[in-house]
């Protein structure tokens, strides 16, 4: 039994949260407007506090005191007092409990009520009138945590970003439907510490792994209320505490397992972070943490009007990282994940948001220079989700450097090529050479193009090529939702068919796509399940989906089709990671010879003769040959793509000067191997919507090339 105290000590402002140092807790808290705040203590068996303390301490805008009596498991929240103005920005109403915006951990689940909110829903002034019914009995508990676990020899793989290959995966969809996995532990961590996920990602290919969001986050009331649930994640409720959801020991030692685990494969993981806003919504949200600490300082606010909030995420609230606390708590809570948890880097949700100052989008704003200085920061991989929804939010490209950026331009032009779309060539040549159009300022590499041909946010690769609309109709949104163009094509009929030439065409055009994926230079991205038939049915807004909608379907590598549509990816990742020139962490511009007559790069038409500008510009061209060259150590790797999305099949006449070729791979014929020797070729009929790819010897040379591939 606890013995507590009659009040507190003053404690200290740093560190915030609640810090346990063997005798006691330290409680510290940011509120710039508050007038009082109060920490409150409860049991495991209690809906109401056991005891409340005054913070006694208030420094540099930081409440703090000291609890001798406090430990590890400790469970606590706040009161904040201050003026209820919403016209002023001001939402502080001491009846509603708070959790602690730094606490790392969080014990129970949240209960949908009208007391959770700071006003009266139906009263005649609308959040003008303030609410006093006491919130506690259905919030979660913040608690105090003493994180500890034992890492061993851990060493951060460091992938380059040259070799870098990205899988993007839900924690729990992975595991749902493993049968080989307990029951109990599906959609969790621990279920991807098994073997068989290692194995996996390892026999594949796959260097790093990005989880979508493991922060703890919320379902909204009009979700729960449909009986749908936030499955994506992306409506964090606190930033330092792992999703309760995906632990089944209680602790988050459950993460740093898994991390530990690819650690020695080799594999990295990278977490997919929401900083943009939180899950209290708009000005009409509830308040559970930031909005009742101080909402005029953690929110942007619209400066005509204070009671609302600017909604530049279209998620009803922006956090402010303009004010120097709530970037201090980013910053703290990503260095968090890294040195707690090991993680390799972080993918940004809405990463302008975060870069956005009152002014606009500034690539020299207060969290990339913060970001881009710090010592450990800045050494792990950065990734930027490139726009919002907000007024020029719109910036790929004009990212930071040590930042690379999601690129839907790859995207969008992969899809219409290969659909058959006119005037798309052009486009897809800078694609194929990492969007040096986009990117190639300010020292930054190819690799800063993420490509991806799909995401968990629209169509599977499968769906890409089933449907011709989106089919919403399970999220209760009218098909109103989600994207409406795709630049997809269901071949003849709408989701599942049983045609064996449309079968045939889809599955022929899937290949294509991964081959151009695989093969560009750029860091590849795929989604998990794309390689064996992953579907969703045509729902391309599957954020609310947590069913068999959405989970990843390992049955279907039983269809043989499906299990050689895996291992052509695999060939492919093999065929990136043998031939440098693929995957070459320079620009290319045709101006280096790398062999007599050989530049790093050349663009062919099919008969063998450069690109003419008339070429280029013909709407209708829709193949396409690209030699690559690079030297790299004293090797030479050349090799050349021959791309044909015409329906029929092209023959192309290959480039001079005259050596020697090797066949790697033809998308339309997978079951073709690989040559082991070099031969004399000059000619090389590639099928309809097909690409093929060669590796070249010059004449004046017998053994360089072959040391390399």
């Amino acid at each position: 039994m606890t013995s507590w105290s009659d009040a507190l000590l003053p404690g200290r402002p740093y560190p915030l949260g609640a810090t346990w140092d063997g005798n006691g807790v330290n409680f510290a808290v940011f509120s710039g407007h508050a007038q009082r705040i109060e920490l409150c203590i409860f049991d495991s068996s209690s809906r109401k506090e056991s005891h409340r303390y005054k913070l006694p301490e208030y420094t540099d805008e930081i409440w703090h005191g000291y609890l001798p009596s406090a430990r590890p498991g400790t469970l606590y929240g706040f009161r904040a007092f201050g003026n209820y103005e919403p016209m002023q920005g001001h939402r502080f109403n001491p009846h509603k409990l708070l959790l602690d915006p730094y606490a790392r951990g969080m014990a129970g689940r949240l209960t949908w009520t009208d007391a959770l909110f700071g006003y009266r829903i139906n009263a005649a002034r609308a959040d003008l009138t303030q609410d006093r019914r006491d919130s506690a009995p259905y919030m979660p508990r913040s608690v105090v945590c003493h994180h500890a676990f034992d890492w061993g020899d851990d060493k951060r793989p460091h992938v380059p970003w040259e070799d870098t290959v990205i899988m993007e995966a839900h924690p729990r969809g992975l595991s749902m439907l493993r049968s080989d996995i307990p029951f109990s532990k599906r959609g969790t961590f621990a279920a991807l510490c098994e073997n068989w996920f290692v194995s996996y990602l390892k026999n594949l290919g796959i260097t790093t792994l990005e989880l979508m969001p493991v922060q703890a986050f919320l379902t909204d009331r009009y979700l729960q209320d449909k009986g749908l649930v936030n499955y994506w994640g992306y409506n964090t409720l606190s930033f330092f505490v792992p999703h309760t959801g995906y632990i089944t020991s209680g602790s988050p030692s459950d993460l740093c397992t898994l991390v530990r685990i690819l650690h020695a494969a080799g594999i990295e993981v990278i977490m997919d972070v929401v900083y943009n806003h939180t899950a209290e919504g708009n000005e009409l949200g509830p308040t559970l943490c930031y909005r009742g600490l101080d909402n005029a300082s953690y929110y942007r606010l619209a400066p005509d009007n204070l009671r609302c909030c600017i909604n530049d995420t279209g998620c009803g609230n922006t956090l402010n990282l303009s004010h120097p606390r709530v970037l201090q708590m980013v910053i703290d809570s990503l260095r968090y994940w890294a040195e707690a948890f090991h993680i390799d880097g972080f993918r940004f949700d809405l990463c302008t948001t975060l870069g956005r100052e009152e002014y606009g989008f500034d690539p020299r704003s207060g969290f990339f220079d913060i970001l881009r200085q710090d010592p450990l920061l800045s050494s792990l991989k950065l990734i930027a989700e490139p726009w919002d929804p907000g007024p020029g939010g719109y910036q790929i490209g004009n990212h930071p450097p040590g930042f690379v950026e999601w690129n839907d331009s790859y995207r969008d032009t992969s899809r219409r090529f290969w659909r058959g779309d006119e005037g798309q060539r052009g486009l897809l040549a800078a694609r194929l050479t990492g969007s040096g159009d986009i990117f190639e300022r300010k020292g930054r590499r190819p690799w800063s193009s993420v490509n991806f041909l799909t995401a968990h946010d629209g169509f599977t690769l499968m769906d890409v090529v089933s449907f011709n609309e989106r089919h919403n109709e399970a999220n209760e949104e009218n098909n109103q939702d989600g994207h409406g163009e795709n630049y997809s094509t269901n071949w003849g009929e709408e989701g599942k068919s049983e045609d064996p030439g449309i079968l045939h065409v889809r599955d022929t055009v899937r290949r294509a796509m991964f081959a151009t994926l695989l093969l560009s230079q750029g860091t590849p991205m795929l989604l998990a399940g794309d390689e064996f038939g992953q579907t969703q049915n045509g729902n391309n807004n599957a954020y609310c989906q947590d069913s068999i909608l959405s989970w990843l379907n390992w049955s279907l590598l039983d269809i043989p089709s499906e299990l050689e549509m895996a291992k052509f990816v695999k060939r492919l990742l093999m065929a990136r990671q043998n031939h440098f020139s693929i995957k070459y962490g320079r620009y290319l511009h045709g101006h280096t010879e790398i062999s007599p007559g050989i530049t790093d790069i050349g663009w062919f038409s099919a008969d063998g003769t450069p690109m003419s500008v008339e070429e280029w510009e013909r709407p209708e061209g829709r193949t396409l040959a690209l030699r690559r060259a690079a030297s790299r150590q004293g090797k030479k790797d050349i090799t050349l793509l021959l791309l044909n999305a015409n329906a029929d099949p092209q023959l192309f006449t290959l480039p001079q000067p005259f050596g020697e070729w090797r066949f790697i791979l033809e998308s339309a014929h997978p079951e073709k191997e690989e040559t082991l020797v070099f031969s004399s070729l000059s000619e090389l009929q590639v099928s309809g919507r097909s690409l093929a790819m060669l590796a070249y010897r010059p004449s004046s040379t017998t053994t360089e090339v072959e040391e390399v591939s």
